[in-house]
């Protein structure tokens, strides 16, 4: 059990510095081709930031543990919206963007709802996942529509200049690291969970969910303590829309996934949560710290309550 324990930590690691290499070298080289800084930060980086979730759902998926793919996306996104963002505020109180109010809010209430209904039936077949694909295209196309009408702000950043071969190294190693790391953890996981008689569906919501989603949590913190919360915020909220449409589009469409560990209420959770962040929004346009306090306290009665059910 203790070497289980020690894989999934290293799994962890391995998921989360193949992640930041992925990113950083494919970064390196769009900027080499003179793609836009928007659309970098739109395509690369925001697939690099749910890169743990994308590879660990899909290798769950693949080794015929459905209940851990959609618990890790299920269970981050309740914990980006909840705890993340609950700390982020209680750190500085966060000012939330009118785009994100508008947009990338109501965008993840939404997918949070499609994905509600199409998992009804404890299933997500290949249409679902095509659906969730067909939703997430049309979040991009948006966002980029919305990018291109106005102005992006001119950040200047002094990037180290890198090989193209340097660079693409990077990426391959990040890749590598990735595999290998979301088989180490969802091997190790699943064993743990089996030997302690825990679902892999809670398994997901928890121990698989607050492994991947350690990025942001870590990001969110400090871009609050320097006063970026807008940043933050933008970037969780975004990062749960991705989830959904995205990386639940995609593993279903490459393998359905038949759900029994992930209740109703679980989906409710998630969905309470997003929609809890876009009501405080409104207020001002900020999460208070108050604010953000409920929000954690309404994120450790749900673990209590996920612990004290098994």
């Amino acid at each position: 059990m203790l070497l289980e324990v020690i894989f999934i930590v290293v799994g962890v690691a391995m998921v989360l510095v193949g992640a930041d290499r992925l990113t950083e070298g494919a970064s390196a080289l769009a900027r080499r081709m003179n793609v836009p800084e928007i659309i970098i930060g739109l395509t690369i980086v925001a697939a690099g930031t749910s890169a743990p979730e994308l590879f660990v759902s899909l290798v769950s998926a693949l080794k015929g543990t459905p209940d851990m793919a959609v618990g890790n996306v299920v269970g981050s996104n309740t914990m980006n919206a909840m705890l993340i963002v609950g700390c982020a505020a209680m750190v500085a109180p966060m000012t939330i963007s009118r785009s994100t109010v508008k947009k990338d809010i109501p965008f993840s209430v939404g997918a949070s709802v499609l994905l509600m209904l199409l998992a009804l039936n404890n299933f997500l077949g290949r249409w679902d996942g095509i659906v969730l694909l067909a939703g997430f295209a049309v979040f991009m196309t948006y966002t980029l529509m919305q990018a291109k009408k106005g102005k992006a702000e001119a950040t200047e950043q002094k990037t180290e200049q890198r090989s193209p071969w340097v660079s693409a190294a990077m990426v391959v190693i990040g890749l590598a690291a990735l595999v290998v790391g979301s088989n180490l953890f969802v091997d190790s996981a699943s064993t743990v969970a089996a030997a302690l008689g825990i679902s892999e569906g809670v398994i997901g919501l928890t121990v698989v969910a607050g492994g991947t989603s350690l990025p942001e949590l870590a990001t969110s913190v400090v871009a609050a303590r320097k006063g970026q919360s807008a940043i933050a915020i933008g970037n969780v909220i975004g990062s749960n829309v991705f989830n959904i449409l995205m990386i639940l589009g995609l593993t279903a469409t490459i393998s359905p996934l038949q759900i029994e560990g992930i209740t109703t209420i679980d989906m409710a959770v998630m969905l309470v949560s997003v929609a809890l962040v876009w009501f405080f929004s409104f207020t001002k346009f900020t999460v208070e710290r108050w604010e953000g306090a409920l929000l954690v306290i309404g994120y450790l009665v749900y673990l209590w309550w996920l612990i004290s059910s098994l």
